[in-house]
């Protein structure tokens, strides 16, 4: 089976109006840069998207926010993106914030196939309405469903031909979990290599959880936020 595509443009081919998109990376580290600006490119909208982050203003996620082609954002940190909390606060966008640590964990149940958890994060306030609530121990939990998507987008450093990707440090952050819980898993690598180049101690995710693979370019590799002293 060739999992290899030429492009991001002929890798989200199949993507329609609609979709469930999980998206990987941390931040704006290791995010699939070239899947999401091929995805503006093709217009399809009233996507839910679900990435810890919504990107900002002109880059990641917040392209697609610019272009309103997203109707439902599931994340956990969105303090960057100024068009993603004017859309909240008209109410022009659905939006589950969710605590980090159950965010992933709801995506990594998926790859487990475990269909939902217990968790006592979010006990007491807001996130807890509509769901089941269980004593264990003398303490009170909310019942979590595991998280899957039509397409998980993700980014690695390098994957060979047979879709086993290896990462690099932060970017493994949600990426790993989200190969795993997409119906259709798209990766972009940096650099694409021949089956064996790879050593396989390093491998992250193999190849079995990967059905389509290509050699992204033009990364920009931006940071949210900028500190830096005199001295």
């Amino acid at each position: 089976m060739n999992k290899v595509f030429q492009d991001a443009a002929s890798a989200v081919f199949d993507i329609k109006d609609g979709a469930t998109l999980m998206l990987g990376g941390f931040g704006l580290c290791g995010i699939p840069e070239n899947s999401i600006n091929a995805i503006k490119n093709s217009g399809v909208k009233e996507l839910t998207c679900i990435s810890n982050n919504a990107g900002v203003d002109d880059f990641g996620l917040g392209l697609l926010l610019q272009t309103r082609q997203v109707k439902k954002m599931i994340s956990s940190y969105v303090g960057e993106n100024a068009e993603f909390e004017r859309q909240l606060l008209q109410g022009e966008l659905e939006v589950d914030l969710i605590p980090q640590g159950t965010l992933a964990t709801r995506i990594h149940m998926t790859g487990m196939g475990i269909p939902a958890f217990f968790t006592p994060a979010g006990y007491g306030t807001e996130i807890a309405e509509g769901k089941e609530i269980r004593e264990f121990n003398n303490k009170q939990y909310l019942m979590e469903l595991a998280l899957h998507a039509d397409f998980a987008l993700i980014k690695a450093w390098k994957g060979d031909r047979f879709g086993n990707l290896v990462f690099k440090q932060t970017t493994r952050n949600f990426s790993t979990s989200m190969a795993k819980a997409g119906n259709i898993t798209i990766a972009e690598v940096e650099h694409l290599v021949e089956p064996g180049e790879l050593n396989p101690d390093e491998i992250d995710v193999a190849g079995i959880y990967v059905h389509r693979i290509y050699q992204g370019s033009n990364y920009e590799k931006r940071i949210e936020r900028k500190t830096i002293r005199l001295n």
